[in-house]
């Protein structure tokens, strides 16, 4: 009874969404409207009617989507990723749209505007965004001031990144500041991801290189810190780069990987096949739809290379719980959104939990861990 309730809940707000809110929502400029939806949420989350409201209205548990991951316990696998709450203002009413976890971030060394307007655009037909903001930031001390002290219902995750600065460009300056941003947020959340993936900034993605990468975290494990760390990795990567990041991560106190961050590679047959919209910007990274494939490819390669050694975050591309299934299948232990939230509606966090439980059943599994990787065997590594 109280499943079919949901279901029906959720079909009206997908109606209301789909019909009046999102119409409305996608005539205002994205990066106006994000804003809005971030005041939005720090407003409902100021207390506990509002909190209890949204709970009621979108909310969705089931102890079969339970897991204990590195010490973490997360009611369901869906997060919102990093990129939406940027200097951590909805915290406290992301527990009541129904996700288990969410990203912070990117934050960096020190505090920046990012890149110029316009930044942020929608591929209305392509289902995507192109994303330009060049992580804006207030920076770590700032957030490691906000956050102080502070207790969340759901695990928060710390995503640093490196300055969008020319200070940074130069390999041990950008060292510098990602040591500057762990080492004040290291007492902050409940894992660190290192963000070396944004296409977006000066000087590119220096860290994807395996010798620049294995000198940063060779910096970053020299502070104590007793938390699990994840690395975020681009969807562009090749078979052997990803490989010799691996290799890397063997080396140093990595526990995962968040597989992807955005594509800026317009020429892949994956992104260019879901590429629809007539005016594709030149520069930005692509999210969503487009990407779906890249995200899961790379999430089955990392999880058959490593032997399901890391903890695997899928992002991209999750527009259902089907998608968010395929991810699972392929390695991932938890999934994390944005853009499909943005297309489909707020309650895509319930359809998407709801819609895992009855596959789990379906496939005759009790947990959702059990599903990890059924669909990656290690004696068949398939080459990205």
């Amino acid at each position: 009874m109280k499943e079919n309730l949901i279901k029906i809940r959720n079909i009206v707000n997908r109606f209301l969404y789909k019909n009046i809110a999102k119409p409305i929502f996608f005539h205002i400029d994205p990066e106006k409207m994000h804003d809005g939806m971030i005041f939005f949420g720090k407003l409902l989350g100021s207390n506990f009617i509002t909190r209890s409201l949204t709970s009621i209205a979108f909310n969705y548990s089931n102890k079969k989507l339970e897991q204990n991951l590195l010490g973490i316990k997360f009611k369901n696998p869906i997060g919102l990723a990093a990129g939406f709450d940027k200097d951590a203002d909805i915290s406290k009413i992301l527990p009541s749209v129904g996700f288990s976890y969410e990203e912070v971030g990117s934050i960096t060394g020190e505090s920046s505007e990012g890149n110029p307007k316009p930044r942020l655009w929608r591929l209305k037909k392509s289902e995507g965004l192109i994303v330009y903001y060049g992580l804006k930031s207030k920076g770590c001390e700032r957030i490691e001031k906000k956050l102080r002290g502070k207790k969340f219902e759901i695990p928060i995750g710390i995503n640093i990144a490196k300055t969008n600065s020319q200070q940074t460009v130069n390999k041990e300056a950008g060292i510098n500041d990602y040591v500057k941003a762990f080492s004040t947020l290291k007492n902050t959340g409940d894992y660190i991801t290192i963000n070396i993936s944004c296409p977006n900034t000066f000087g590119g993605q220096l860290f994807t290189k395996a010798e620049d990468l294995d000198d940063l975290l060779t910096k970053i494990e020299k502070i104590p810190c007793d938390k699990p760390i994840f690395l975020k990795l681009t969807p562009d990567l090749n078979t052997k780069e990803l490989g010799d990041i691996i290799n890397v991560c063997d080396n140093h106190q990595i526990d995962g990987f968040i597989c992807t961050n955005l594509s800026k590679d317009r020429t892949n047959a994956d992104v260019k096949k879901y590429l629809k919209d007539a005016d594709i910007k030149k520069v930005g990274g692509i999210s969503g739809r487009p990407i779906k494939n890249l995200s899961t490819k790379l999430i089955k390669y990392t999880y058959q290379k490593t032997k399901g050694k890391y903890i695997i975050i899928g992002c991209g591309g999750v527009f259902s719980a089907e998608d968010a299934y395929e991810k699972i299948k392929a390695g991932a232990s938890l999934i994390q959104l944005i853009t499909g939230m943005i297309f489909e509606g707020p309650q895509l966090i319930s359809e998407i939990n709801q819609g895992l439980v009855t596959l789990l059943k379906k496939d005759g599994y009790k947990n959702i861990s059990q599903a990890v990787g059924v669909n990656a065997p290690f004696n068949n590594l398939v080459q990205k």
